[in-house]
């Protein structure tokens, strides 16, 4: 077993989203028309310049008919196959725009994956439907704080120890909110891909 520190992931999802857009024979102005993602931002991506918010790999995702989950599977599976996960290998990527933290837990290509999230207080952080399209469940579970979800028009206030299984087909899309303006929210999603 490989013991290298694996590429930041920023930098395998800058090449993921290039060899997505590429395998479909686009060019960065398609995948900017199909997103609504600049050409600019975009190129920035794809050359680890700029880092994406978790609302633009949303977009970005949805035009490659991929979940944001899906895009970033494939982006952390590029730094090689293991079935096992060790805590410092595990990748963590932050949103630059509302501090959000991710943590892929679970190995590459593991069914469900499991994802651990830090929502920083009074953040929030939306996703398009077509974030979720290609999935087949996906499960919250609060294992700190509290967690709003909002699916559609309707919101969940979640507690430490309480979990949702998501309505999938909400055209909405869903939004992940922590409610409280000092205490930082940290939970679990499971999801399973179609």
């Amino acid at each position: 077993m490989s013991t290298e520190t694996p590429a930041p992931l920023d930098t395998l999802l800058g090449q993921r989203i290039r060899r997505e857009r590429e395998a479909r024979g686009w060019s960065i102005a398609d995948l900017a028309a199909a997103s609504g993602v600049s050409r600019a931002m975009i190129s920035k991506i794809e050359r680890t310049e700029a880092s994406p918010t978790a609302a633009l790999l949303g977009r970005l995702s949805g035009a490659l008919h991929l979940t944001v989950s899906t895009l970033l599977a494939r982006a952390e599976a590029d730094a090689g196959p293991s079935r096992i996960a060790r805590l410092p290998a595990q990748p963590l990527w932050t949103d630059p725009a509302t501090r959000y933290r991710r943590r892929a837990v679970s190995p590459p290509g593991a069914e469900p994956e499991l994802v651990e999230v830090e929502l920083p207080p009074g953040a929030r952080v939306a996703y398009p439907a077509a974030s979720f399209a290609f999935l087949r469940g996906q499960v919250a579970w609060v294992l700190e704080g509290r967690l709003a979800i909002e699916e559609g028009a309707e919101e969940a206030v979640l507690q430490a120890g309480d979990a949702l299984a998501f309505d999938l087909d909400t055209p909405r899309g869903h939004a992940y909110r922590n409610p409280s303006k000092s205490k930082p929210c940290r939970y679990l999603v499971a999801l399973s891909r179609r």
